[in-house]
């Protein structure tokens, strides 16, 4: 299926925006979108939304950086977290239904809005 490259580019712009303000969360917005909006397979749209994450994040990293200082030595302990938790969340991907795999995002989402509403 051939995806439209503006709604890929919009897309894309969508996730880096939320994910530049918030410091994560793009995915969040980047899976309906590929899926409704750009046509892609449900799995394929997950898996595209994590390699896109990398760059967009490396990207606000940067950004961050030139503007105010970075607690690297804060970060560490998540960032070993955040390597095993993904390696563990993709050796379960293949396992996974891509129903299971949009509940358990919608799950997320609500739960962080929840709390953050909450705060």
């Amino acid at each position: 299926m051939e995806i439209s490259k503006t709604r890929a580019a919009v897309s894309g712009a969508a996730a880096g925006l939320i994910n530049g303000l918030m410091g994560a969360g793009g995915g969040m917005i980047l899976v309906p979108l590929l899926v409704r909006w750009c046509g892609l397979e449900d799995k394929h749209a997950f898996a595209t939304a994590i390699s896109i994450i990398l760059p967009l994040s490396v990207v606000s990293i940067v950004v961050y950086a030139l503007r105010a200082p970075l607690p690297f030595s804060d970060a560490w302990p998540y960032l070993a977290g955040g390597l095993a938790g993904g390696l563990l969340g993709g050796l379960l991907f293949k396992r996974m239904s891509a129903n299971l795999l949009h509940k358990l995002l919608g799950a997320f989402i609500l739960w962080g809005g929840v709390q953050l509403l909450l705060r």
